[in-house]
């Protein structure tokens, strides 16, 4: 019963952080939620008694978010007060009535349960030693060695296109502002005369 109750809990929060995501429309909010979505994920892994992987969760993906979160606050301006205007509360409310739905599923299971209840050998698979982290290291390196770095590439890859992106855009953006102050300067100029 408590595993259910957690795993519906996680699931709200986890849903509901993410539906943060999609629809704010100031990033900081949008990044600061996706942090938090990831930290719930972790509490999945932790449910199922894999606290190597959930470690990992919050660590790699949480620590991945907050330096995203670090870069946004530098590349967009936070000193504008960005309003967030939510027509008529539609999302607000949204969150409220699923909120409700999964509490009143959450309610109902164990009256629901008695019928659908499987037999608990067969229904929970667990890998003896595979929440160990020396032999997850040893089964990532010997049997999903190609696997794993296939991974090691894409990811440098898609660092390496960041960085391209992102420099072409500060030269784009260094530009527009160099010429921008000689348009005022120049304004300024012809005024004083």
């Amino acid at each position: 019963m408590m595993e259910a109750i957690a795993f519906y809990l996680f699931s709200v929060i986890t849903i509901g952080m993410f539906a943060i995501v999609v629809f704010s429309k100031n990033a900081l909010y949008a990044m600061s939620a996706l942090a938090g979505g990831m930290i719930a994920i972790s509490g999945f892994f932790f449910m199922l008694d894999a606290d190597f992987l959930g470690a990992v969760q919050i660590i790699v993906y949480t620590g991945a978010v907050m330096a995203l979160y670090a870069f946004g606050m530098m590349f967009f301006d936070t000193t504008k007060d960005v309003k967030e205007n939510i027509k008529e509360g539609k999302i607000v409310n949204a969150l409220w009535i699923s909120a409700v739905v999964i509490l009143i599923v959450i309610v109902s299971i164990p009256f629901i349960s008695d019928h659908i209840m499987l037999d608990a050998s067969t229904s929970h698979y667990t890998v003896i030693g595979a929440n160990n982290p020396q032999a997850v290291g040893i089964f990532l390196f010997t049997k999903y060695l190609v696997q794993f770095e296939l991974a090691a590439v894409m990811l440098l890859v898609a660092m390496i296109a960041g960085i391209i992106l992102v420099s072409k855009k500060m030269d784009i953006s260094l530009t527009t502002t160099v010429e921008e102050k000689i348009e005022k300067e120049e304004f300024q100029i012809k005024d004083t005369k």
